[in-house]
């Protein structure tokens, strides 16, 4: 694969006091809707219709390109942790209903339909 020489850009490429240009303007607004997706805690404050300079336009694509970057973080933070078993806890509340159901077998009042078996009588339907 060849190597492809960029030449450094001029000093003059970047003035933070220039005016935004259409180009800049049209970035921020997309970075405007990327954000809009954020959840709320990550999001600035800023109004993108008062940018108008470079300068300011710089300052916001890195705030909205650093609030990306930390959501993404704290998401993959998230889904990596530890999750916390509850195998134990469900098998104790099983256990406890099947205690309970063994407790009340003998308390329950009989059915007609206990009884007619009992009595020798079944019911047909």
């Amino acid at each position: 694969m060849t190597l492809i020489h960029v030449p450094r850009p001029p000093k003059s490429a970047y003035d933070p006091d220039r005016p935004i240009s259409s180009l800049l303007k049209a970035q921020v607004e997309h970075l405007r809707e990327a954000e809009s997706k954020l959840p709320l805690r990550y999001r600035s404050e800023r109004y993108i219709k008062a940018i108008q300079t470079e300068g300011e336009a710089a300052e916001y694509i890195r705030e909205v390109t650093e609030a990306i970057h930390d959501a993404h973080e704290d998401a993959e933070r998230a889904r990596r942790a530890p999750k916390r078993k509850r195998g134990l806890e469900i098998a104790a509340v099983a256990d406890e209903r099947a205690e309970r159901k063994r407790a009340n077998r003998g308390t329950r009042k009989p059915t007609a339909n206990s009884r007619a078996k009992t009595s020798g009588k079944t019911r047909k339907k």
